[in-house]
């Protein structure tokens, strides 16, 4: 068993739309303290499925000081983890789970007097419901305001859970829905949120974007970089944009043929590696630092190996690494020589990188 997972009951599952089903989880008290979590952060399942081991991340929608541990999964077309999910699990089951991690987040502080804006598209709601939730408990003065686009009506997932919170938090949370195949009143809110529809709502809906403390993105991508786009032409400072991708883009012709030189000139190199309080010796030999490092047998953490969840995250404290796809890494993170391990290749000898940092 990798000794970085934790076999967990599942307490409950939850049918949130037709589509979607949360899984509620048992945490005894002995692993209270190592599943704490802050919100907007995730947990990394992983199960055994048709002799395949599966990891998926999937964002906590509970606020922590719910002390609930809870996410939502929803069914994919061919989705292997999300179909089992919906197809298999069932309370009283065990699934193994990473404890949370994700720079998805923000601090929060009683005096605090916040305006934050949501920006989320299907189940890109969760994280984001976990960070709203928390701003209107924890800081009395701040306000939230969530755009939520949806295919229709039947798909929002947590539809009455967000309906009762802005009943209970008159004046301080705006919830507006957009629909992308129901038609309302509005002209606004029907339609999915591309550009023009982002720019429109940030004019109509937020006011002087300037005037925002942070944003939070999350749900399919060409939404995410519409939003993005928006706020950035609008000149919004890129540390109050927070960006949490599900799934990451191809990298283009240019840097795949760069990395692959860069890692035919690695080829043999040795580079030493930091897990649990261990510090060893190990040759690159494959794709990747992670790939190289598990290859030789130790049992580096991941989930995606696409650059997106930073579940392989570790900090280069010697020589000179080269990274692909790094959306999972804050560019403060990256600054303070953090890297994915799935997307990175020695450059040269003399590498030293320590997952515990």
């Amino acid at each position: 068993m990798d000794k970085h997972f934790h076999t967990l009951e599942v307490a409950e599952i939850v049918p949130e739309t037709a589509e979607a089903n949360s899984i509620r989880f048992v945490i005894p008290p002995e692993l209270r303290e190592s599943f704490a979590f802050k919100a907007g952060q995730h947990l990394t399942l992983k199960a055994e499925i048709d002799g395949e081991d599966v990891r998926r991340n999937y964002s906590l929608c509970t606020a922590p000081a719910e002390q609930d541990w809870m996410v939502t999964v929803k069914r994919i077309a061919g989705g292997l983890f999300s179909n089992w999910v919906g197809d298999n699990l069932k309370a009283g089951d065990t699934v193994e789970v990473m404890p949370p991690h994700g720079s998805f987040t923000t601090e929060f502080a009683p005096t605090a007097k916040r305006h934050i804006v949501g920006i989320a598209g299907g189940s890109g709601i969760t994280p984001v419901l976990s960070l709203l939730k928390t701003t209107l408990k924890e800081e009395p003065e701040s306000q939230f305001t969530l755009l939520y686009g949806n295919r229709d009506s039947s798909s929002i997932i947590f539809l009455e859970e967000l309906a009762e919170l802005k009943d209970r938090y008159l004046g301080r949370l705006s919830l507006h829905h957009f629909l992308a195949e129901e038609e309302g009143d509005i002209d606004l809110f029907n339609g999915m949120l591309d550009r023009a529809r982002c720019d429109e709502a940030i004019t109509s809906l937020v006011g002087d974007p300037a005037s925002v403390d942070a944003w939070f993105i999350c749900g399919p991508g060409p939404m995410m970089d519409a939003a993005e786009g928006a706020l950035l032409d609008r000149n919004i400072d890129k540390e109050r944009i927070h960006i949490e991708r599900f799934t990451a883009d191809r990298p283009s012709a240019a840097l795949a043929a760069e990395m692959a030189q860069l890692q035919t000139q690695a080829a043999g190199t040795t580079m030493s590696v930091t897990l649990d309080g261990r510090t060893r010796k190990v040759a690159f030999t494959e794709a990747n630092i992670l790939d190289s490092t598990r290859a030789s047998g130790l049992p580096a953490p991941f989930a995606c190996k696409a650059g997106v969840c930073a579940t392989c995250r570790a900090k280069v404290t010697s020589g000179k690494v080269e990274m692909a796809a790094r959306y999972g890494l804050t560019d403060e993170e990256i600054a303070s020589g953090y890297v994915l391990t799935c997307q990175s290749v020695p450059v040269g000898d003399g590498v030293a990188v320590d997952y515990d940092a």
